[in-house]
């Protein structure tokens, strides 16, 4: 989960993470912005970007399978292990699972610009949450279910930015922008993939 600190593993809030997490987490969130390929990628082709989403969903799911059964696939099951997060060792690492169903259902539910602006929330507003809230988190509130001042602030920057790229308008970029922060607040861990581009994309949609 992002902008990090849940009741029960507060990851990182409050003091820097050791040197070998600060990288596992740098690479998780590499990997978490890649996410934001999928809008141009849709741009290009829809339906091929829809499979794309689908099929590398897929394929992830019977390579972590695989990989809690014991069979460790090259490149792959190494990556997933180091970028893991302490909760999820020894278990299915269901983060990648729910970042690529939240863009699928983003480009399937939603038109293209605001498929975009939910995507970029998920990719930008949520991706900085948590390396705001890790690097930098100090201030800290039950108000915010125990995560950051500084990682939910990240969190609006970087879907304010984005959404107002994309579609131009402040108005949208404010609602997108808070409608992502209130999202990413929620101590749901990795279903905030899904949580944060559908709530994001249905406000967008509403208020236009």
């Amino acid at each position: 989960m992002d902008n990090p600190a849940s009741f029960a593993e507060p990851e990182g809030q409050g003091s820097s993470p050791a040197p070998g997490r600060r990288r596992a987490e740098l690479v998780r969130k590499a990997l978490h912005f890649l996410i934001a390929l999928s809008p141009p990628m849709a741009g290009f082709n829809r339906i091929f970007a829809l499979v794309f989403l689908g099929a590398g969903t897929l394929a992830y799911v019977v390579m972590e399978t695989l990989r809690c059964r014991g069979v460790r696939i090259p490149v792959i099951s190494s990556l997933t292990v180091f970028a893991s997060r302490r909760r999820d060792r020894g278990r299915f690492v269901l983060g990648p699972v729910t970042l690529g169903v939240g863009a699928f259902l983003s480009l399937l539910i939603f038109p293209p610009g605001t498929a975009a602006i939910a995507i970029y929330a998920l990719a930008f507003g949520d991706g900085t949450a948590s390396l705001a809230g890790k690097f930098f988190g100090r201030m800290r509130s039950p108000f915010l279910f125990n995560k950051s001042l500084e990682g939910s602030a990240a969190c609006f920057l970087g879907t304010l930015i984005s959404a107002w790229l994309v579609s131009g308008d402040l108005s949208t970029a404010l609602s997108a922008a808070g409608a992502a922060t209130v999202s990413e607040l929620l101590p749901i861990r990795d279903w905030d993939n899904i949580i944060i581009p559908l709530v994001t994309g249905l406000t967008v949609q509403f208020l236009s």
